[in-house]
């Protein structure tokens, strides 16, 4: 599997790329990009005799308390269900605006405590250690559901879902198909959204990606035959507008870690 090379520094993606086309919506569902969230998921991948254990005392004693105190609340980490070694380890970070997520390489530069705790990670050496590989998308919230719904306590199981277009218009038109009729269906038949995201970075372009959060895989997979079953959603899928918006879904199951600050 071809690894992207882990950075430690990002730049700031230009917010016109990010930008929906505007379309006719109820007053509830308005709001500037201001107000939308910005999300990077990060997945770690590693290979074996990687130093996990270094890796992951650095996002919890280093890394996520550091963005604490830059204001993005709520990061979560998982691991993948089901997942033999090596593992990858994916990393959720809810930027408030594209202004906090442009500051955070610098400030974490500048965080003393930051620096302290992160020094055992930031001096492994480059061989024989094999060097960790980090894939990334950069997302902004959906106008929609413009800020993450952290979930219930008890939710132990994850599904991370990316639907991929065979165009920018088939991407937008799904979108919009969220906006403005699935997430009232979603949320009366127990798909519990915790973000939803219009990938700007990263591969496999375009597309879109949400986060939903169960009890478990038997309230999963009831919720979603729900869903499938519901009166809307089969009218809805049924209108001209909307055909052909996604030619291809992935899905990964997730569960949190025990510093994970969602589930």
């Amino acid at each position: 599997m071809q690894r992207r090379k882990f950075v430690k520094t990002a730049a700031l993606v230009p917010v016109l790329a990010a930008a929906s086309q505007v379309v006719a919506a109820p007053e509830h569902l308005t709001h500037t990009l201001a107000q939308k969230e910005v999300y990077e998921w990060r997945a770690y991948n590693f290979n074996f005799n990687s130093p996990v254990g270094v890796f992951e005392s650095y996002l919890k004693t280093a890394l996520v308390p550091a963005l604490n105190r830059l204001g993005v609340k709520t990061v979560g980490v998982f691991r993948e269900l089901g997942k033999s070694d090596p593992s990858t380890i994916h990393v959720l970070i809810p930027y408030p605006s594209f202004t906090v997520y442009a500051a955070a390489a610098e400030s974490l530069l500048n965080d003393a405590d930051y620096q302290k705790n992160a020094a055992a990670f930031l001096a492994l050496p480059p061989d024989p250690i094999p060097q960790l590989r980090m894939d990334s998308w950069l997302m902004t919230a959906f106008t929609g559901m413009p800020q993450l719904i952290v979930p219930k306590t008890g939710s132990r199981l994850f599904e991370l879902r990316s639907y991929e277009g065979y165009n920018d218009d088939a991407v937008r038109r799904k979108v919009q198909m969220f906006n403005l009729a699935e997430f009232p269906i979603f949320d009366r038949t127990g798909l519990h959204s915790v973000f939803f995201g219009e990938v700007i970075a990263g591969k496999d372009l375009p597309r879109l990606t949400y986060l939903l959060a169960f009890a478990d895989m038997d309230e999963r997979d009831k919720n979603w035959a729900a869903f499938l079953a519901d009166a809307d959603w089969k009218t809805l899928v049924k209108d001209p507008k909307y055909a052909n918006s996604v030619s291809k879904i992935n899905k990964t199951f997730l569960v949190p870690v025990d510093y994970s600050q969602l589930g």
